[in-house]
């Protein structure tokens, strides 16, 4: 009997390194998005990230912004920018993380347009299906508008020899 349980024993033991020795793995490894990439002279995430982050510090520290943000907290809208390049460029992402960066500054209050459609369905949801009280319901023509309207373009410039293609990003936001 004894021998009988040593032997199962090591029959599960052996077949248990067996079948994970015959496992895979896979190993899931995520890069730093600020990280500078030389991989190709494409877009790349630290270049979205270098360049809002750089915009909106440049915006933050601009006197006339300074000025106007010392004294009140101006409402702002941020239009989406404009793919002036040749490259498929997430535009989306660029004006997120610079809507993200000025609403996380402090400095303004912000107004999202890409929203309206839906604002409006909401606003006569409270205004029309009797499902809200109509003392707590928001009424058209109550809400905020924007004092300032961010928008920007992102183009290129590439100039190639035989060995070296260099490739300049420039961003606009006025």
């Amino acid at each position: 009997m004894k021998k009988r349980n040593y032997l199962l024993i090591g029959s599960i033991g052996i077949s248990a390194f067996i079948v994970s020795g015959c496992a895979t793995t896979s190993l899931v490894q995520y890069g730093d998005a600020k990280a500078l990439q030389s991989i190709s002279t494409d877009f790349s995430s630290s270049d979205l990230q270098q360049i809002a982050e750089s915009m909106v510090d440049s915006l933050l520290i601009f006197p006339p912004i300074v000025d106007v943000t010392s004294q009140r907290r101006p409402v702002i809208t941020v239009d989406n920018i404009k793919n002036k390049t040749m490259q498929h460029i997430d535009t989306e992402s660029i004006t997120d993380s610079i809507r993200a960066k000025l609403v996380k500054s402090g400095k303004f209050r912000f107004i999202d347009r890409t929203t309206d459609q839906e604002t409006v369905n909401e606003i006569k949801i409270q205004q029309e299906s009797g499902l809200v009280d109509k003392n707590t319901a928001v009424q058209f023509g109550k809400q905020i508008g924007a004092e300032y309207m961010f928008s920007g373009s992102i183009s290129e410039i590439q100039q190639k020899n035989t060995q070296i293609t260099d490739v300049y990003i420039n961003l606009h936001l006025i």
